[in-house]
């Protein structure tokens, strides 16, 4: 067995602390050992009483699946309503409320079949009448339930077969299961409620996950879930999950230290080396593979749907010539190693290599490599001589000044500001940095109010939405319209025809080309550059929990995943056991993990408006 991705360093990261060493060692021994031993079958019901506390920071918006876009709320709904089809552990389509699916040999049809053992928390039956009421909500309401409508603009009805067959109807074949993302919701409870959108879903809630809310105190955000003894693939070993609330993820870290809480996620890489170090045998740390690239976009001019230029960004950014040198002065490893402190890997295309599937650039594609002689030649080359100060001048003469947006609250991004500027500042580009507040950051980008900034996102097992978000069609109606969806506010009609080839194309081997080239088509466009796949550094009491299953196994985080295995996994050490922790068949210690306010994902299906300069938004 490999050791554990916490262990994983480039050779320039920062010394580390002999016990740390010490303890590394230990690690990889122990995994020596471990492989092979099996975890124990589930409990039909919970026997515990034990409540896991995970530790957040992060925004609250609503809990009610049709409208909530913020992390934490919509990765708490993933463990209180079921989807039809849900991803595994290792990111594989598997069963969620439906037990089988298939489709018509023309793949406008897809037919799902409920299993007969699926029921809400309240006892009553999940039935195909609840699945039909949840999409066509969403179909027919999408300026009030919206938060989904994205994943259902290519199905034309839904309709109940019998009790336990579902029946969609496509308008065009696509790759992308129809099952997936769509929380569903019970339509005896929600067909009652008058006003769907306002409905705050957060006490006494019904849902058909591993979990249900209880209770949800706005005031001091603490919320609670229990159990759910109907739960068809068995109750959790625990009782339930309380979030608490803290003002940042340094007070979460106290509170672990103190035990108020159980898992803390969105570690520094300081705090986890700290925590990594801490020898008291009471905490455990754990390196997941992340499922979030954060890139620095360059606004190449905004236009909307009918071509109609608006935003604010500096026109010399039209010129590709320009936006290759700003990338070229761009050191992605040095900015990996001194910000992340080698916890990440650095940017390819925009998918992380969680994904093997779709990651990597097509072939015939180079990446870019850091070269400041390389991008001062290719300005000089391009005409942008420098002025009596050093500074370069446009094509028209003018001072070559460009405004570098981030979020404020943001730490890589304030450091990250600082390198990028001092290395623009030697290829002769003046940089101003405009650190705001992350909503401040995606209103401006919606308008197309900068010229360069920082961006980041979650990804799912699926990239069709994240490329959806690149197309042309993706651009609003009105200048700056609330429905721009585009990523970089950038159009190109032989990328919308890749995107529209790879998402009707049915054989995998096939359509991972075409995504590799798809995603590669946006990078030598220059318009949005991943940066960097960072690590979810997390910690987590082992001396009171342990169990925990990551996703993938062996290498991912526990709640920064697409699903719910990581909680559902979670058991209680038995008093005098020192706790085994994470991963099946893995002791928990060599692979722990713990989650706060942090990312979760949501399949990669960014549903609805979700850009964001920082972690809030999925």
């Amino acid at each position: 067995m490999s050791p554990s991705p916490a262990l994983r360093r480039p050779s320039t990261a920062r010394p580390r602390l002999v016990a740390a060493a010490l303890a590394a060692l230990l690690v990889v021994l122990t995994a020596l050992v471990a492989t092979g031993v099996q975890r124990p079958a589930r409990a039909a019901e919970s026997d515990s009483d034990a409540v896991l506390r995970i530790a957040y920071s992060s925004t609250v918006d609503t809990f009610n699946p049709f409208v909530s876009i913020y992390l934490t709320p919509t990765g708490v709904n993933r463990f209180v309503y079921e989807n039809l089809v849900a991803y595994g552990t290792e990111n594989e389509a598997t069963e969620g409320l439906a037990e089988s699916w298939d489709t018509s040999e023309d793949a406008l049809t897809w037919t799902f079949t409920l299993g007969d053992d699926r029921e809400w928390s309240d006892g009553e039956p999940v039935v195909a009448d609840d699945v039909v009421f949840t999409y066509t909500s969403i179909m027919e309401n999408p300026e009030t339930l919206g938060a989904n409508h994205g994943l259902t603009t290519n199905i034309e009805s839904v309709t109940a077969v019998d009790e336990k067959t579902v029946e969609m109807t496509l308008i065009e074949p696509q790759a992308a299961n129809p099952g997936f993302e769509i929380p569903i919701v019970p339509a005896h409870v929600w067909e009652d409620v008058d006003d769907p959108a306002a409905f705050p879903a957060d006490s006494e809630v019904v849902g058909s996950g591993p979990f249900v809310i209880e209770s949800y105190d706005e005031t001091s955000g603490t919320l609670e879930l229990v159990a759910n003894e109907t739960y068809w693939r068995g109750a959790p070993e625990i009782a339930g999950v309380r979030y608490v609330k803290y003002d940042n993820v340094d007070a979460s870290v106290q509170g672990l230290r103190s035990g108020e809480v159980d898992i803390v996620g969105g570690l520094t890489p300081a705090q986890y080396d700290t925590l990594e170090a801490d020898g008291s045998g009471e905490i455990a740390t754990n390196a997941g593979t992340g499922r979030r690239y954060l890139a620095l976009a360059i606004n190449p001019g905004a236009t909307t749907a009918g071509g109609e230029a608006f935003g604010d960004s500096n026109p010399a950014l039209a010129d590709p010539d320009l936006r290759t040198a700003i990338l070229m002065a761009v050191d992605k490893e040095e900015l990996v190693d001194r910000i992340l402190g080698g916890y990440g890997t650095p940017g390819e295309t925009e998918v992380p290599a969680s994904y093997p599937d779709f990651t990597g650039f097509a072939e015939g594609v180079e990446p870019l490599e850091f070269d400041l002689d390389g991008a001062n030649a290719l300005l000089d080359e391009a005409g942008y001589e420098r002025g009596p100060d050093g500074t370069r001048l446009d094509l028209e003469g003018n001072p070559l000044e460009l405004r570098l947006m981030g979020d404020t609250e943001n730490a890589d991004h304030v450091q990250l500001a600082e390198f990028v500027g001092e290395w623009l500042g030697e290829i002769g580009i003046a940089v101003t940095p405009e650190l705001i507040g992350g909503d401040a950051v995606g209103e401006r980008s919606i308008a197309g109010n900068y010229d360069m900034y920082f961006t980041s996102w979650s990804l799912g097992p699926d990239p069709d939405f994240q490329l959806s978000i690149n197309t042309c069609d993706a651009r609003p109606e009105t200048p700056g319209g609330a429905d721009n969806l585009s990523e970089s506010n950038w159009c190109s009609p032989e990328f919308d025809a890749l995107y529209a080839e790879q998402r009707t194309e049915l054989d995998p081997e096939a359509r991972s080309e075409l995504v590799r080239e798809s995603f590669s088509a946006i990078y030598e466009a220059r318009v949005n550059y991943p940066i960097w796949y960072a690590d979810a550094l997390e910690a987590y009491r082992s001396d009171r929990f342990e169990g925990f299953t990551l996703q993938p196994e062996g290498s991912g985080p526990i709640l920064g995943q697409n699903g719910y295995w990581g909680v559902y996994g979670a058991s209680e050490v038995e008093p005098g056991s020192g706790g085994s922790g994470a991963g099946d068949g893995v002791p928990g210690w060599l692979l722990p993990v713990g989650v706060g306010a942090v990312v979760l994902v949501v399949g990669g299906v960014l549903l609805g408006r979700r850009r964001s300069a920082g972690d809030d938004r999925e």
